[in-house]
């Protein structure tokens, strides 16, 4: 059976750090209610992330080509759900072609078979695959899968869906794509809750080659866990002013109480202590934590996960790839790996993956 490849990975960010002037502004939502404000400057200050990427400027203006101009959030009149999508319809493309073209397809270009793309924070037809074809120069006759709404798991979902396509035909070239622009969502709430959810997310993407060819990692094999009567805990509807967003508290501990029965699942039967290297995506700092409870993981087993959070904050989809990209430029050959991202369910997806020369 042919074996599939993650090659290389690409990633790249919008050019604003936001982190700093968004917790600014969520403090100010709080008024006089010092209780709010306290506590989420306290949960900030935890959260383990020092940095976050937008097109929103921390002046609430939007960059990019026609959206530049009035402000994108502008107190008491957030936009609706179509201006959203409107933004989202102007500078997914750029980002997304950012990242392709640092993959350095050059000739390559030519031979990519199929594109997927995941992604769960805008959508329009035609949409970001036929403006990749475009963009990137890249046959019309490829392949097309948009893997939408799976929140931050998908990324391994496209995974498993490219090592389908891999192991049917050797000769298949697959370009995965995984893009969120999540801080277009952003709403005007004194919820707590739902501030602090805002606190951890970004925008990003990443863009990865994957083929039958021997180079970067193996991908072994995949299993989901999903937790039963989790259904509430992680929810992304469309609303009428924009992606609503519920991630619920509990989340982390649930992690943390139900991983354990699916480790030998999760790990093809190896024990914990064989696996070198732990792509997990930082859902946040909390998350990471339940992780590595539930796995009785070292402190340092989950460090690239913890840069990756620091450095960028939570990206959705392509998150983990941004951690797994990490450890692909560390990796002895040889080396065993297992990833992990968790959406809405509660679903955990998971990956064992092998590093080679």
């Amino acid at each position: 059976m042919t074996t599939a490849y993650v090659n290389r990975i690409a990633t790249a960010v919008p050019p604003h750090d936001v982190h700093e002037s968004f917790c600014d502004f969520a403090q100010s939502l709080f008024g006089e209610n010092n209780r709010h404000a306290v506590l989420f400057r306290r949960m900030a200050e935890r959260a383990g992330i020092e940095h976050r990427y937008a097109y929103v400027s921390p002046t609430g203006h939007v960059d990019g080509g026609a959206m530049n101009g009035e402000a994108f959030y502008k107190s008491g009149a957030f936009p609706d759900t179509a201006a959203r999508m409107r933004a989202f319809e102007t500078l997914a493309p750029p980002l997304a072609t950012a990242a392709v073209e640092k993959l350095d397809l050059g000739s390559e270009r030519d031979r990519i078979t199929h594109i997927l793309i995941t992604c769960c924070t805008g959508m329009s037809a035609p949409g970001l695959d036929l403006e990749l074809i475009e963009r990137c120069g890249l046959r019309g006759s490829v392949e097309r899968t948009m893997i939408g709404f799976m929140g931050c798991a998908a990324a391994i979902n496209a995974l498993k869906l490219a090592r389908h396509i891999v192991r049917s035909d050797a000769n298949a070239r697959v370009l995965a794509l995984n893009l969120e622009l999540c801080t277009l969502h952003l709403q005007e709430s004194t919820d707590l809750e739902q501030i602090l959810c805002f606190l951890l997310f970004a925008d990003g993407c990443a863009a990865s080659l994957v083929t039958s060819e021997p180079q970067g990692v193996a991908l072994e094999s995949f299993h989901a866990v999903q937790v039963p009567n989790t259904q509430n805990l992680i929810t992304w509807n469309v609303r009428e002013s924009g992606f609503d967003m519920m991630l619920s508290g509990q989340v982390p501990a649930t992690i943390q109480a139900s991983l354990p029965d699916h480790v030998a699942e999760i790990l093809a039967g190896a024990p914990v202590d064989s696996i070198d290297l732990w792509a997990v995506h930082p859902g946040g700092r909390t998350v990471l934590d339940a992780v590595e409870r539930a796995f009785e993981l070292a402190p340092a087993s989950l460090s690239a996960s913890r840069d990756i959070l620091r450095r960028y904050g939570n990206m959705s989809s392509a998150t983990v790839m941004f951690v797994l990209q990490a450890l692909m430029q560390q990796a002895r050959s040889g080396a065993s790996g297992c990833a992990m991202a968790f959406g809405p369910g509660l679903v955990a997806e998971t990956m064992r993956f092998r590093a080679v020369g």
